[in-house]
């Protein structure tokens, strides 16, 4: 059983990277603090397998506001920690009722013996696991602004891996937030709710911007050059997550 369950890397001094350090890297998703003046931006909450709150106080003790790119379990697990909890409402009934998301997302293929290298608590076992309900309390979608007092983050709205995917762009520093939607490994559009057109309006949506820096949903951050790379490729039929239980088997040991 593990006790130190989160591992935290320091990008800046305002910024944290969070991650699930006994979830396998094929799954665990990024976690992103980021301190403000008046309040902190917590940016989606992995799997909810042990607290993650009182983590990120220890980290600074702002009040937090946590923001979901998407409805998918990996990232709202935590979600019901925070009382200030923001998505986008195209997928607002997910989270009354996250397993049954779960279940259509084909989350089985994920959840298995081989996704933990230690257990988050006494007698946990994966068939076990489940996502707590955690309402939102508020919606964002498209041109919102969330106001740190120092920083400010704009919502984009890009639909494909899910419905409700969006993205925080900071215009001030090129920074990019991006979720689900692009992330340096095979995307996904094969889910229940992907629709892969208009995954592609939303990536080359992305490719006009002038980014500098994409912080996404998993594994590491890369700049414009490794994202038009991305974005091309996947225009191209390439790095796709086609089969969930086929790509899986391939990222085992």
């Amino acid at each position: 059983m593990a006790h130190d369950w989160y591992e935290t890397t320091k990008v800046s001094n305002d910024l944290f990277l969070i991650r699930e350090k006994y979830v396998a890297k094929w799954l665990r998703c990024n976690v992103w603090l980021i301190k403000g003046r008046d309040r902190n931006l917590v940016i989606d909450s992995g799997m909810g397998l042990s607290p993650l709150k009182p983590h990120l106080l220890a980290l600074g003790g702002s009040p937090l506001t946590a923001v979901m790119t998407h409805c998918h379990f990996d990232h709202i697990g935590g979600l019901c920690e925070f009382d200030d909890r923001l998505g986008h409402r195209a997928c607002s009934d997910n989270y009354l009722d996250p397993m049954t998301c779960f279940k259509k997302t084909g989350g089985e293929a994920f959840v298995r013996a081989e996704t933990f290298s230690a257990l988050p608590f006494e007698g946990f076992s994966f068939e076990s696991y489940e996502v707590r309900p955690a309402p939102l309390t508020g919606y964002l979608d498209e041109g919102d602004v969330l106001d740190l007092g120092d920083r400010s983050f704009q919502v984009f709205s890009l639909p494909g891996h899910s419905p409700d995917s969006i993205a925080l762009w900071e215009k001030d520093t090129g920074t990019l937030f991006s979720g689900d939607t692009l992330y340096d490994g095979d995307l996904y559009d094969t889910l229940y709710h992907s629709d892969p057109d208009a995954y592609r309006e939303s990536l080359e949506r992305l490719r006009e911007l002038p980014i500098q820096t994409v912080h996404g949903g998993h594994f590491g951050s890369f700049g414009k050059e490794r994202m038009n790379e991305l974005i091309d490729g996947y225009l191209k039929g390439e790095g796709r997550l086609v089969d969930p239980k086929d790509w899986v088997s391939q990222q085992l040991p």
